[in-house]
C-alpha cells in the first residue's frame, strides 16, 4: 500500500471520528440536522461517482433512484407501520427499478449520450407525475401522494423491534454519517475485486472486454442496479431529515449531482462527496447573504453560477485529484533532492 493510500484512508478515519465523535459533542441540533441532509446526498452522490467515475455510466437522472427510495419509504411506512421493513422495502425499490431501467438500456445498446437523456426523461416524468397527485383519489393505502406539497407525515425511523419509540435526530444523524461511511467502504471494497477491475475495463475499452469473454451488459447492470440502492439508502435518510416530495425528482437535484462530481473530481469516490459538501456549504452562505444587507446586489444564483463556471475552468480533474497530483509532485520533488544530496556528501567525505 503507498503512501498516498495511507493518507487516504486515514483522512476518512479522522473525517469519520469528527463526525460520530466530536459533532454529536456539541449538541448543536441544526449542525446535526444539516449533517444528516449533508450525508443523504453525499450518499447520492456517491452512487453517481461509482457508476460514472469507475464504469463509464453517466446517468443524468440519478435521482430518480433518489426519489424512489424516499417515496417508497414513506409510502410503506404510513400503511406498515413498520419503518425498519419499509427502510428495505424502499431500498430494494430503488434497485429493482434501475435493474429494469438498466436492462432496456443496456440490451438495447444505447450508447453513453443516449442513456444519460433516457435516465434524465425518467426523472423528469417521475417529477412531472408526482406533481399532479394532489387530489384524494391519488392514495395508496392510507397513504396520500399529495402532489407538489409531497408527503409532510411521512413517518421517522423508530427503533428496530420496538416500533413505537422514534429515533432521535442525533441518532438520525449519526445512522446517515454510518450509512455514508458503509456505502463509501462497499464501494472501495468492490472496486478492489476481480468485478471491480471489469467494472474499469468495461468503461476503458468495453470492446475489449467483450473479446476476453465478458458479457459487458450483465456487469453495466450489475454496477448500474447496486448504484440505483444506494441512491435509494440516500432517498430514505432525506426522507428523515426533511420530507419526501416531487423535488426528490427534478432537474435541480440531478443537475446539482453532476456538478458536485465534477467539483470533487471524477474518477474518485471521497472527491465528489467532498464536493457535495462544499457546494452545500457554499450554497447555504449564499442564502444567508442574500437575505441580508448584501441582498440589493448579491444574487446567490449568480454567484454559485460565476463560481462553478471558474471553478471548472481552473480545476478541470476536480479537487480531490489536483490536491493528490500536488502531493505527489511535492514528494517526488523532496526524493529527488534527497537524491541528488547523498553525492555531495560522499564526494565531499572522500575528500
Amino acid at each position: 500500500m503507498t503512501l498516498r493510500s495511507i493518507l487516504g484512508y486515514l483522512a476518512v478515519a479522522l473525517a469519520a471520528l469528527y463526525a460520530l465523535v466530536v459533532v454529536p459533542a456539541a449538541g448543536d441540533m441544526t449542525t446535526m440536522i444539516n449533517g444528516t441532509v449533508y450525508a443523504s446526498y453525499g450518499v447520492l452522490v456517491l452512487s453517481l461517482a461509482l457508476i460514472w467515475g469507475y464504469a463509464g455510466i453517466l446517468s443524468f437522472g440519478q435521482a430518480a433512484f433518489f426519489g424512489i427510495g424516499g417515496y417508497v419509504y414513506a409510502v410503506a411506512a404510513l400503511n406498515l407501520g413498520d419503518t425498519t421493513l419499509s427502510a428495505f422495502i424502499a431500498v430494494l425499490a430503488a434497485t429493482g427499478f434501475a435493474a429494469l431501467l438498466g436492462y432496456f438500456m443496456f440490451w438495447g445498446r444505447l450508447s453513453d449520450v443516449y442513456l444519460g437523456v433516457v435516465t434524465l426523461t425518467v426523472s423528469l416524468i417521475l417529477y412531472r407525475f408526482m406533481n399532479q397527485t394532489a387530489g384524494d383519489e391519488w392514495t395508496i393505502g392510507v397513504a396520500p401522494l399529495g402532489g407538489f406539497n409531497g408527503i409532510p407525515s411521512t413517518p421517522i425511523l423508530t427503533v428496530p423491534g420496538d416500533p413505537d419509540t422514534m429515533l432521535e435526530p442525533e441518532q438520525i444523524y449519526m445512522l446517515a454519517i454510518l450509512a455514508l461511511l458503509a456505502s463509501y467502504l462497499l464501494c472501495k471494497f468492490l472496486l478492489a475485486t476481480r468485478f471491480g477491475r471489469i467494472i474499469v475495463g468495461i468503461r476503458e475499452n468495453e470492446s475489449r472486454v467483450e473479446l476476453l469473454g465478458y458479457d459487458s451488459r450483465y456487469y453495466k447492470l450489475a454496477i448500474f442496479s447496486l448504484a440505483g440502492g444506494i441512491a435509494g439508502v440516500g432517498g430514505v435518510l432525506f426522507a428523515n431529515c426533511v420530507f419526501v416530495s416531487p423535488n426528490m425528482f427534478n432537474l435541480q437535484t440531478n443537475g446539482q449531482i453532476i456538478i458536485w462530481v465534477i467539483v470533487g473530481g471524477l474518477g474518485t469516490l471521497a472527491g465528489p462527496v467532498i464536493g457535495c459538501f462544499l457546494m452545500l456549504m457554499l450554497a447555504t452562505e449564499l442564502g444567508t447573504l442574500g437575505q441580508g444587507a448584501a441582498a440589493s446586489w448579491a444574487d446567490p444564483n449568480l454567484i454559485m453560477g460565476v463560481i462553478l463556471t471558474a471553478f471548472v475552468l481552473v480545476l478541470r480533474k476536480g479537487l480531490l485529484p489536483m490536491s493528490l497530483a500536488a502531493f505527489d509532485r511535492m514528494v517526488s520533488g523532496r526524493s529527488r533532492s534527497g537524491e541528488l544530496a547523498v553525492p555531495v556528501e560522499k564526494s565531499v567525505a572522500a575528500e
